[in-house]
């Protein structure tokens, strides 16, 4: 009792918000380059701040310290073109209501297992009879990592999921069914984007759809599930591996059950 009584002293209420404010600014922030792929980058600047704090301030090396505060002092206009589309996403994010619902999460109750894999069986069906077809078809689906860059290269119909409408979507003769389909948050969000190709070693015998699919998921925890055109193979991609011509449309659900996670909203 005693601690808490002079820790008390020291430490007002105004400091704890202080520090809260300060926490979730940095929380924000590391979030937004993690889900952008830039936080090895954000953390090279980070270093750099460190290594000019200790030779410039704690051991006064003056000649060093010197040459490190002149890239501080144009580091920032630096950092503002190297990361401005993070920090329209940060500001974006930070203003809109998603931001602004935050405190809001946590009196949400965790959704259910079955809740959160209520759309999986809809695409598998989907999967399934345009394999049959041979209907081409590249589906990604949103984890922790937000697609957001990819989402507005296509158009955003925040959909209802059901097999029908991807089977419509992916038809040979519809104006979509060439770019990729991202499901995020239990809804189609976008449909027709457009997805980085992966550049290096792959199987020759795989198009682009997989490439796309490969390229995708390196850089995030999406999961991709494409469907080829010329043999109706069923695959599906994560953290940068494949699992090529399925045998069985079983072996998809499994894989899709066992790797999404509740979304962000869920596991607070």
């Amino acid at each position: 009792m005693m601690f808490f009584s002079i820790l008390s002293q020291w430490v007002g209420i105004k400091d704890l918000v202080d520090v809260l404010l300060v926490a979730t600014l940095l929380y924000y922030i590391y979030r937004t380059m993690r889900d952008s792929g830039a936080l090895s980058v954000f953390a090279g600047v980070l270093a750099f701040v460190l290594a000019w704090a200790v030779a410039y301030k704690i051991f006064d090396m003056v000649l060093i310290g010197t040459i490190m505060d002149k890239f501080i002092d144009i580091g920032i206009f630096i950092l503002v073109i190297l990361f401005q589309d993070q920090i329209r996403r940060f500001l974006s994010e930070l203003g809109s209501q998603r931001g602004w619902g935050i405190i809001g999460k946590f009196f949400k109750h965790r959704t259910g297992d079955d809740d959160v894999h209520s759309w999986i069986l809809p695409v598998v069906n989907a999967c399934s009879r345009m394999s049959k077809s041979k209907t081409g078809a590249l589906i990604v689906v949103q984890q922790q990592s937000l697609l957001d860059d990819y989402v507005y290269t296509g158009d955003i119909i925040d959909a209802a999921i059901n097999s029908r409408l991807i089977e419509n979507i992916f038809f040979k003769n519809s104006p979509l069914h060439d770019g990729a389909m991202i499901i995020a948050d239990g809804v189609v969000r976008a449909v027709g984007c457009i997805l980085p190709v992966y550049h290096d070693k792959f199987p020759s015998h795989l198009g682009l759809r997989h490439r796309a699919a490969m390229g995708v998921t390196q850089n995030s925890d999406a999961i991709a599930i494409v469907v080829s055109e010329e043999t109706g193979n069923i695959s599906y991609f994560y953290k940068g591996e494949y699992h090529l011509r399925l045998a069985k449309v079983a072996d998809l659900e499994d894989a899709l059950s066992k790797i999404v996670q509740p979304t962000n909203e869920e596991t607070l």
